[in-house]
């Protein structure tokens, strides 16, 4: 424990120097005060408060930033370190890879969820301000805060996958970039055509849904959704929400740090420097 702490603790000091940490919560910040700040047109238009607004805008923005976010911080972990010789001095020391991965896991993952906490409650803080904020809303923009740290940590391990395989920093950027475009773009593409051709059928009832809650980012657009009927209003998704179990979207925000992390752990062992 004290090993991983150490580890821990000397990867946020790197964060910090590396400006990632500044840097994320400024983009967050920026993006989400601006959100906000739209969404006083048309909170009176839906008959809801502007926070509730704000959380729907918010969502989508953590969709696209906060995986690109978390790639950038871990995919040169790894195969950066690598070619910069730090590697195998840190794998000559009496610590274990999976004890290196976790002590640089909890680093980034603290990062990531200040840059989140600070972003997103800024936001909250200007809707209060302006006097429109509810319960409901305020319930709202918690899950998308913990839903958004979820999203996060899963695409930190899958940038530490990606580094893990990767021999060098270029390719690995190359490979973040492709995974982040699949994942965060293409997919909801792909379900789209597929849903139109469906036309209504078994796909768009049944597996359209669970396909859905399959992909992190879509989970959180259902845990966020299912935060409160004004939420799936404003979002539009209320039907492959209604569709599923309320436990499946978290599970999936849940499950897929875990096993990104599984699966960074066994291509880091067979990596040989």
């Amino acid at each position: 424990m004290n090993a991983v702490a150490a580890l821990a603790d000397t990867e946020f000091r790197i964060l910090r120097r590396n400006r990632w940490l500044m840097i994320s919560t400024i983009l967050l910040s920026v993006f989400a005060l601006a959100l906000t700040l739209a969404g006083t047109t048309n909170s009176g238009a839906l008959r809801v408060d502007l926070l509730t607004i704000s959380v729907a805008s918010m969502t989508t923005l953590a969709v696209y930033l906060v995986p690109l976010v978390a790639l950038l911080m871990a995919f040169e972990t790894i195969s950066g370190d690598s070619e910069r010789g730090a590697l195998s001095l840190m794998l000559s020391y009496p610590v274990s890879r999976g004890t290196l991965l976790i002590g640089k896991f909890l680093a980034h993952l603290t990062g990531l969820a200040i840059a989140v906490i600070i972003g997103f409650g800024s936001a909250g803080a200007l809707a209060f301000v302006l006097g429109e904020v509810g319960p409901e809303s305020l319930l709202s923009l918690a899950r998308l805060m913990c839903g958004a740290i979820l999203l996060g940590a899963s695409f930190l391990a899958f940038g530490y996958v990606i580094s893990a395989l990767s021999r060098s920093v270029a390719a690995s950027a190359g490979a973040a970039g492709f995974v982040w475009l699949i994942l965060v773009v293409l997919f909801d593409l792909i379900l789209l055509v597929v849903v139109v051709w469906d036309n209504g059928g078994t796909f768009s009832r049944e597996v359209f849904p669970w396909l859905l809650a399959a992909n992190p980012a879509d989970a959180l657009r259902l845990f966020t959704v299912t935060a409160s009927p004004d939420q799936a209003l404003a979002t539009g998704i209320h039907t492959a929400s209604d569709l599923l179990p309320g436990w499946v979207a978290l599970t999936s925000l849940l499950a897929w740090p875990l096993i990104g992390l599984a699966i960074a752990r066994v291509a880091f062992g067979r990596r040989i420097e």
